[in-house]
């Protein structure tokens, strides 16, 4: 008998299973790839809400975590995963510009908002009411980093490239059953293909669809992040990400043509050089209506766990919520009432 049984293996799968290593707990990890928003996420780690200039939910917490975890990657395998950047908020009034001072005078969102207003980043950018700098930030390379950990565990047979048949999972007294394995525990890191899970599938996830496309241009030569009406992202090699849309009543994985045009629409109004769209990918988010993650016990199955719902803030709140998880089920430490999926499990278990 193993310890654990994990289901998925996105960026909530990957920071679970790393708690398992270093407890040296036995795994085994079932992933169908259906669920890519991990994968195609632009990954950026900035503790500040840039639409309404407020502080992320414990995102200055976050951050301290999680930068180190995934600096332990690019030790690991050698591979450049973690990079910095500020970004640069371009101003679309004098009205935001007020609002962006009354912000850094707050204690806990001045560190990252710098007060001093720079006029021009690039000339192929346009900008009538000057740039805030953030600093602090930058991205995750979540594609980079999700295929060297399955190629890890694929090389140490802990990884199966299955779907995962809910119907099979045999749920004892103090262990579960799949197929021809047996485990103490299993943890359900599935993403929006919660909504297949009969597990947890009453969880109020709403899965937001998020797609980004990517541009080539020799002009722009942007070394920066800027945050207009949509993300520039530099990805070196005159490449750019520019996202992302949220959309939450699509619910395919496919790229849309509206979602290409709303993009190209958007950096219309900010790019004054030529560029070409050379790729677009899509995938839907895990979100909850109160933009916090679900993790948890089954209210039923003593056995059973859940750790998803991080929404567009994947690469923070990972590492802090699969920590608070395993610190649970092995330690009996309590779960943050803000994480814990009981909020909802209450209200859904007594009227049903």
């Amino acid at each position: 008998m193993i310890d654990y049984l994990i289901v998925g293996l996105g960026l909530s799968g990957l920071a679970v299973t790393s708690q398992l290593e270093d407890r040296k707990l036995s795994y085994k990890v079932y992933e169908n790839r259906s669920q890519k928003s991990s994968i195609v996420a632009g990954g950026i780690f900035n503790p500040v809400i840039l639409k309404r200039f407020t502080l992320a939910w414990k995102a200055d917490e976050q951050l301290q975590t999680a930068v180190p975890f995934y600096q332990q990657f690019e030790n690991r395998y050698n591979v450049k995963i973690v990079h910095f950047w500020d970004i640069f908020r371009r101003f679309h009034s004098a009205e935001e510009q007020n609002n962006w001072f009354e912000a850094a005078d707050k204690p806990r969102l001045g560190k990252f908002l710098d007060t001093r207003l720079i006029k021009n980043i690039n000339s192929n950018i346009s900008a009538d009411f000057s740039f805030g700098r953030v600093s602090g930030t930058g991205n995750i390379d979540t594609e980079i980093l999700i295929k060297e950990y399955r190629k890890e565990l694929e090389e140490k047979s802990l990884l199966k490239y299955e779907r995962f048949e809910y119907d099979k999972l045999k749920v004892e007294k103090d262990y579960v059953s799949y197929k021809d394995e047996k485990a103490k525990n299993v943890i359900f890191c599935d993403g929006f293909g919660i909504k297949n899970n009969p597990f947890f599938n009453y969880l109020p996830l709403h899965g937001n669809k998020g797609e980004y496309i990517t541009i080539f241009s020799e002009e722009l030569k942007l070394d920066k992040a800027v945050k207009s009406s949509v993300f520039i992202m530099p990805m070196g090699n005159d490449l750019y990400k520019i996202g992302a849309t949220y959309d939450n009543k699509d619910k395919s994985s496919s790229p849309t043509k509206d979602a290409r045009q709303k993009l190209i629409n958007e950096i219309e109004k900010v790019l004054t050089c030529k560029y070409e769209v050379i790729d677009q990918v899509a995938g839907i988010r895990p979100s909850t209506a109160d933009r916090k993650p679900l993790v948890g016990r089954h209210p039923k199955m003593a056995n059973i766990y859940c750790c998803n719902g991080f929404g567009s803030r994947g690469v923070l709140i990972a590492p802090s919520a699969a920590t608070e998880l395993i610190d649970m089920i092995e330690d009996g430490k309590e779960l943050s009432p803000e994480i814990d999926l009981k909020r909802f499990t209450r209200k859904h278990f007594k009227t049903n």
